[in-house]
């Protein structure tokens, strides 16, 4: 079914993709968690084998430990859920280890695919990573479904009953889910023949601060892309973006259906990835 910005999907359609979606980011997309689903239909019977998965990695830090503690690793692994969406500080992990010892061990998460870093880019040319600052990172976690569990999303039938219709990813872990979700969707519409990065920017400003969620290369141009937990939101620092790095349009993605702003393309959610590939 074809749509695009001027010819967005009909409600109906659009409706039962965001509800499929939401299931989608309490599920997560791990082999073991999707075909539990398909054979039993049963949300909460994932939500425990996804605890088990959870525990199975945990032991697998282990392996690690002539490198780093596997407490220490436990315990990095537990903070980039917890600081999901923003700059990632090693002073918010534990008091109990080294800025040392912390970087050893987020770094072995990196190397192990758990983690991927999103890197702030100053974004003034290309190629993205020719002006960033590996000070300034975001963590995100390998999926939707773990980052859940790690979190402590409640084992109650009710509450993910209330998730799967809610129109408002704010409800959901201040809506960081969304933004994970967005840099993975990113993450797939890359060529499999090339390793890129992710990359972010952000502008610290006495007066005003502004930060974008993710910057791509479309071509000759860096193109910024502002995840939205819902419809609502200012779009303040996506105009400083476009004003400062003449960017020729911005990219705005949530629940809402295809459409336009000037200046904005507004993309589902669910259609991210597809639309940049």
């Amino acid at each position: 079914m074809d749509a695009d910005f001027k010819n967005p999907l009909s409600d109906s359609v659009h409706n039962k993709i965001n509800e499929l979606l939401r299931k989608f980011l309490i599920l997560g997309g791990m082999p073991e968690v999707v075909s539990a689903y398909v054979e039993n239909n049963d949300l909460l019977l994932c939500q425990r084998i996804l605890d088990d998965l959870v525990i199975s990695l945990r032991s697998d830090f282990s392996k690690y430990k002539e490198k780093a503690p596997t407490l220490q690793i436990s315990a990095v692994f537990d903070s980039v859920a917890a600081q999901m969406g923003r700059k990632f500080v090693y002073s918010n992990v534990s008091a109990d280890y080294s800025h040392r010892l912390l970087k050893e061990g987020l770094e072995l998460l990196k190397m192990s695919g758990l983690v991927i870093p999103v890197i702030h880019s100053a974004a003034n040319g290309i190629p993205l990573g020719a002006e960033i600052d590996i000070k300034k990172q975001k963590m995100l976690l390998l999926d939707t479904g773990i980052y859940q569990r790690l979190l402590g999303l409640p084992l109650n039938q009710n509450l993910i009953s209330d998730l799967l219709v809610s129109d408002d990813f704010s409800l959901i872990n201040k809506g960081s889910i969304a933004e994970l979700f967005a840099g993975l969707e990113i993450i797939k519409s890359f060529s499999c023949y090339e390793q890129k990065s992710l990359y972010y920017w952000h502008r610290e400003n006495k007066n005003s601060n502004a930060e974008v969620d993710f910057i791509v290369q479309i071509g000759k141009d860096i193109i910024p892309i502002e995840v939205k937990s819902n419809s609502k939101g200012s779009m303040q620092s996506m105009r400083i973006f476009l004003e400062d790095k003449k960017s020729p349009f911005g990219i705005r993605t949530s629940l809402e259906n295809f459409g336009e702003l000037p200046d904005i393309k507004i993309i589902p959610l669910y259609a991210l990835g597809q639309t940049l590939c």
